[in-house]
This record gives structure tokens, sequence and C-alpha cells, in this order.
């Protein structure tokens, strides 16, 4: 089989397409024919060697749609090892789901582990109720357009934050009530400006630094601020006195703890699916490109160009 394997960390060049056996699924195992295989900012830190696997060679790629040999099923998985840039691979059982008519591969995909994320940080973390005000960060991004879309449909009051005007109009499109740059000076006055000069109830935070600490400036006693990401790679520290002070919580999520839970992981991915079914919620994707192209894709995704798929 034809799948993209790295033999050393580096830049986007390590990505070389190999001629490889097809992988044989051990116990607890289902082989995939892949159709489709999602890139993200995660997998841009992978192949420079910062994150998930070390050893060498590897095969990038941790999520994939396809068709299970065994059963013929569509499916949509996660990799824990990766494999996925490839014609076929082998997938954990308890990480395999089933995707619905009308649901594209493309669309599984990116409701995957982005739409997981997103509905988790809104609603199993962030406990958003209709009418409240959200801020969404990354709003143009993969979770980010999600939870813009999600936070609509439950009727809150969505704030996006966004580091360029085009990414600041794709949000509003998305439905998102303002838009309002990224950077960090002076965006907890944006924030409250954007929201009638009044504090918000919940922040989706995956920046850290000086975005983490002007975002907990701008939450309402009994608000929320959840933290899913450190983009920066600078952590935070919060005090007691700070939360207690502002009566508010600062809660942490990390995707891994939702896909320990089966159940709680398929009611939600029927959920995103059913949205997606009915047009109501639709992923932000880019091109998709054939599998030789992978390197092409990392340099458009670390350009910040939208979430790709390819072949």
């Amino acid at each position: 089989m034809k799948a993209i394997q790295v033999e050393r960390f580096g830049g986007p060049e390590v990505l070389q397409l190999a001629e490889l056996a097809v992988p044989q699924p051990g116990e607890g195992e289902a082989l995939i024919r892949v159709h489709r295989a999602g890139v993200n900012f995660a997998d841009l830190s992978r192949r420079e060697g910062v994150y998930g696997s070390r050893h060498l060679p590897q095969i990038m790629g941790v999520e994939v749609a396809g068709v299970r040999q065994d059963t013929g099923e569509r499916v949509v998985a996660l990799l824990l090892q990766g494999g996925g840039y490839a014609e076929y691979a082998a997938a954990p059982e308890h990480l395999v789901f089933g995707i619905p008519d009308r649901v594209s591969d493309e669309a599984a995909v990116a409701l995957f582990e982005q739409g997981l994320t997103a509905y988790d940080v809104l609603f199993t973390m962030g406990h958003l109720k209709a009418g409240e005000t959200v801020v969404v960060h990354a709003a143009a991004g993969g979770v980010g357009s999600l939870a813009v879309q999600l936070a609509k449909l439950h009727g809150a009051r969505v704030i996006a934050v966004a580091s360029s005007e085009s990414k600041r109009a794709l949000a509003l499109g998305l439905g998102a009530d303002a838009a309002i740059d990224a950077g960090s000076s002076g965006l907890t006055e944006r924030i409250l400006e954007a929201n009638q000069n009044c504090k918000v109830n919940l922040v989706l935070e995956m920046v850290g630094g000086e975005v983490f600490d002007q975002s907990l400036a701008a939450v309402a006693p009994f608000g929320r601020l959840v933290v899913y990401g450190q983009a920066s790679d600078i952590p935070n520290q919060v005090s007691t006195d700070d939360l207690m002070g502002g009566s508010k919580a600062v809660i942490g999520y990390w995707l891994w703890h939702t896909l320990e839970q089966r159940d709680q992981t398929e009611r939600t991915l029927e959920r995103l699916f059913s949205l997606n079914q009915q047009g109501k919620l639709q992923p932000v994707m880019g091109a998709v490109l054939p599998l030789h192209q992978a390197a092409e894709a990392h340099r458009q995704l670390g350009t910040r160009q939208p979430p790709e798929s390819f072949f």
C-alpha cells in the first residue's frame, strides 16, 4: 500500500511517500480501507517530534474515514499511534464509529475529534445555557467554527475571536453575533465592548499566556472558562483568590477522557451527525488533496489556512 512515512522529524519535507505492507489488525483492532485522512495542527507537532509518538519510522495521521474490511461498514476512527496517511489503517475497535448515510467522509472526520471537542467544551464542561454569552477563540478554526454554530443553535450569544478580517468574516457568516481581533493587548476591553460592556458567561480558551489572563478577566460571576489547548506553549497559574473573588470557574478538558466513555462518545457523535444531515452544522474544510501531496497539506495548514483532508 502507499503511505506517508516519516523517517526523521522536521519540516513538511520529511513527509515521504512510501510503499509499505498492509497492516495486520491485532486483537481488538479493525482494518480500514482509508478514504479520507484528516490533517490538523497537532499533526504538525507530531511531524516535528514535539507531540505524540516519537518512534521512527512512523506513518503520520490519527483521524481517518473509510470502510471496515471485515463488515463493509463506513466508519470514522482515531488511531492512537498514527497510521492514517495511508491506503489502509488498523484502528482500535473502541475508537471506531459508524458513519450514517448523507454524512460525507470529510464531514465525518471533521466532526470526530473537532466536533466532539466543540460539543464537550460548550456543554459537557462549559454547561452553556440558552441566552448566555460565550466567547470562542480561534473561531474560524476546526473546533472554533463548529463551536460557533453549536452555540447559536443552542440559543446563545456568540463573540468570535479571530486573527484576521477574513476569519472574523467567516465566523460572522457562521452565525457569530460579534467578531473581535485576537491580539492579547486590550483583549478584555474588546470582549466587554462586544458584550455591551458586560462580562461574559463562558470562554472557550486554547491559547494560554496573556490571552488566558485577559479572557479570565472578562468572565462574569458564576461564569466559566474552559481550557482545551495551549497554542502559545505558555502555561498559566490561577490563584484561589481569583476564583473566589470572582465566583468563577476554570475548567480543563482533554479529548481522551471523552473517548474513554464510549457510550457518551456515541451519543454525542449521533447528535453531531444528525445536525450535519439536517444541514444545520457544517465543518469548515479546505481543499481535498491526494496522498502524495501530504507535504503541501502541511505547508498550507502551517500558514493557518483551513483544515484539510486528503486521499
